[in-house]
C-alpha cells in the first residue's frame, strides 16, 4: 500500500452519518438528550426485585489496576492516620475527635469512568463541530461536567456476550458486531428497544483482575468492531451510553484497516454516545443468567471534573 491508498478516519467514516447541530450548536451531551423523563420512568418500571448492583471497579488497589496502555494505575497516599496521631504528627480536634485521609492521583480514564464527548476526535474537530483547539488548558467544549450535570439514567439491557459463546471470557482481540448483540438478546430473552443503555459484558475485566489477561504494549482486547451498519444501527436505535466491561469499549484495532478505536470517533465523536468503560459487570450477568432477567434501571454520573476529559463513576443497576 503507499502512502495515497493510506486509509485514514476521514476516508472511512466520509460518508458516516453525523448527529451534529440536531440539539443545537453548543450542544455537549450528544445523545443523552434521547433519556427523557420518559425513558427514566420506563427504566424505573423494570425493577422488580429491588436488587441493586453496583459496577465500578475498585482502584488504587495493592496490585495495581488494569489501565490503558500508556497510562499508569491511580495510587493513594495515607495522609492521616492513628500512626500519625501517636506520633505528634497530628493532634486531636476540639472535644477529641481524630481522623484517617489519604490523597488519590490518576488518569480521568482509569477504573470505571466515562468518556467527554470531546475526549477524542480526528481533523482538529471534536464532537458538533467544536473546534479541537477548545481543548487547550482544559475542555471548554463538550467535557465532561455538562454529562456529570445531567446524569445518565434510563433503562438498561445487559447482553452477556460472553456467556452467550459459552465462554468465561472473550479472547484477546475477538470481535463481535450489533448483529451478535441482537442475537444474544433473542437468546436471553430480552428486547432491545430504542433509546436502551446498552451494557455489554465481555468477562475482560474480571480476567483482567484474575490475571488471566494482561495489559501490554501490544494489547489488543476484544469488542465491538467498526462496520457502516453497525453505526447506523445504532443512530437507529438512538443508543444515548454504552456500558462495557473493557477499557476501551472496542476491539482496539479495526482488524480490515488496523486503524485505533474507529467507534470512538464514528460513535462518540459524530454520534454523541456516551462511553462508559471498565464497568464491573459480572457479579450482574451472574444474577441476570440465574433469574433470566436482563434489563433494569440504571443510573450513572462521573465525577464532576472542571473541564475534565473525563470522570471516574460507580453506575448503579437496579432489577
Amino acid at each position: 500500500m503507499n502512502a495515497t491508498d493510506t486509509m485514514t478516519l476521514r476516508r472511512l467514516l466520509a460518508d458516516a452519518p453525523k448527529r451534529w447541530g440536531r440539539w443545537g450548536a453548543d450542544d455537549e451531551i450528544g445523545a443523552l438528550n434521547y433519556l427523557t423523563a420518559e425513558e427514566v420512568k420506563r427504566g424505573l418500571a423494570t425493577v422488580r426485585q429491588g436488587r441493586t448492583f453496583t459496577l465500578g471497579v475498585p482502584i488504587a488497589t495493592h496490585e495495581g489496576d488494569a489501565v490503558f496502555p500508556g497510562r499508569w494505575p491511580a495510587r493513594r497516599f495515607v495522609v492521616a492516620d492513628k500512626a500519625g496521631f501517636e506520633n505528634g504528627h497530628w493532634h486531636p480536634l476540639p472535644g477529641g475527635l481524630e481522623f484517617a485521609d489519604d490523597y488519590v492521583t490518576g488518569f480521568a480514564q482509569a477504573g470505571t469512568h466515562c468518556d467527554a464527548l470531546g475526549h477524542m476526535w480526528f481533523d482538529d474537530t471534536l464532537w458538533n463541530g467544536f473546534p479541537a483547539s477548545s481543548t487547550n488548558g482544559g475542555m471548554t467544549k463538550a467535557g465532561i461536567m455538562p454529562i456529570a450535570e445531567r446524569g445518565i439514567v434510563g433503562c438498561g439491557v445487559l447482553l452477556d456476550i460472553a456467556r452467550f459463546r459459552g465462554k468465561p471470557a472473550l479472547g484477546r482481540a475477538e470481535t463481535f458486531t450489533h448483529h451478535d448483540l441482537m442475537d444474544c438478546a433473542r437468546a436471553q430473552g430480552v428486547e432491545i428497544l430504542p433509546r436502551s443503555i446498552l451494557l455489554i459484558r465481555t468477562g475482560w475485566v474480571g480476567a483482567l483482575a484474575a490475571g488471566l489477561q494482561t495489559v501490554g504494549e501490544s494489547y489488543w482486547e476484544p469488542g465491538l468492531t467498526f462496520s457502516m451498519d453497525l453505526v447506523r444501527w445504532f443512530e437507529a436505535m438512538q443508543v444515548p451510553c454504552l456500558v462495557t466491561d473493557t477499557l476501551a469499549n472496542e476491539t482496539t484495532y479495526e482488524p480490515e484497516t488496523g486503524l485505533m478505536l474507529v467507534l470512538h470517533a464514528a460513535l462518540m465523536r459524530n454520534l454523541g454516545v456516551v462511553f462508559t468503560e471498565m464497568a464491573a459487570l459480572d457479579a450482574l450477568a451472574a444474577d441476570c443468567a440465574a433469574d433470566q432477567r436482563y434489563e433494569g434501571f440504571y443510573c450513572a454520573s462521573p465525577a464532576k471534573v472542571s473541564k475534565g476529559t473525563g470522570g471516574s463513576a460507580n453506575p448503579v443497576f437496579i432489577k
